[in-house]
């Protein structure tokens, strides 16, 4: 009589595939939650509609100047979208996830917390290529036309940004009582989309030296560059690329898996 196969142990799978089946998990968790989807698409785009209608703010200022004012708010949005799906959401998500015993589960496996933010982190991008493909269509009906020489430090943009806003979300979705992410999430949603550099360039704003240290303005001045200028950013990127060392690091020590 033959042995049955041996089942390998969850602490024997190597790390990166244990990452990516939490990432396949999470990926279309996202994608079933259609909802928060909707509002993550919909809301950037009534910004990127609704701006392009009007002559206020001013957003083709300083190096930027001359720049088409469709060709100035596309990266904005763009970087709304990122802050929307990355932060926002993974934010709320992760609170009820806490609520309801999921994270209980996933604290019982080998994945841990630096685990999970990967896993987390890989799905986002995953729903952010979908969602920030949606939006770009959009700006080039109305007339958007980026630099090509701009994909690429773009996307090592989109990458860091969307680590270091995720990083953030795992430290509020993981310490916080359910409806206290909910109401911080979006209170700073509204900040940072209103005057945290992200549709308005920091430069523009009370501070802007101060304020161009925040993710979501190292992202905006970030993609505009890109494709307005079609070049790097790179104190920008730097930026982001702290922010999510330190992001990551900080939500190590504050996850909770359980209220």
């Amino acid at each position: 009589m033959s042995a049955a196969p041996a089942v390998p142990r969850a602490d024997t799978v190597p790390a990166a595939r244990r990452v990516l089946a939490q990432a396949r998990f999470e990926a279309l968790g996202l994608l079933r939650h259609g909802e928060q989807l909707l509002v993550s698409v919909v809301l950037p785009v009534l910004a990127l509609v609704g701006l392009s209608l009007v002559t206020f703010p001013e957003l083709a200022v300083g190096r930027w100047a001359g720049a088409a004012r469709i060709d100035a708010l596309t990266p904005g949005v763009l970087a709304l979208t990122v802050l929307s799906t990355a932060f926002t959401g993974q934010a709320i998500l992760l609170g009820f996830e806490r609520r309801w015993g999921v994270l209980r589960l996933l604290g019982t496996t080998p994945l841990g917390r630096g685990g999970l933010l990967l896993a987390k982190t890989t799905a986002v991008l995953g729903a952010l290529a979908l969602q920030l493909l949606l939006v770009a269509v959009v700006a080039l009906l109305l007339g958007w036309r980026p630099d090509p020489l701009g994909i690429l430090p773009a996307a090592v943009a989109v990458v860091l940004g969307t680590l270091a806003l995720v990083a953030l979300a795992v430290c509020v979705g993981g310490a916080l009582r359910a409806e206290a992410v909910l109401a911080l999430a979006n209170l700073v949603w509204v900040l940072l989309a209103g005057v945290g550099g992200t549709l308005v360039p920091a430069s523009t704003l009370p501070g802007g030296a101060l304020l161009s240290l925040l993710p979501t303005a190292a992202l905006g001045d970030a993609l505009r560059d890109a494709f307005i200028l079609g070049g790097w950013n790179l104190p920008a990127l730097v930026v982001l690329l702290v922010w999510g060392v330190l992001g990551g690091l900080l939500a190590r020590v504050l996850l909770r898996w359980s209220d």
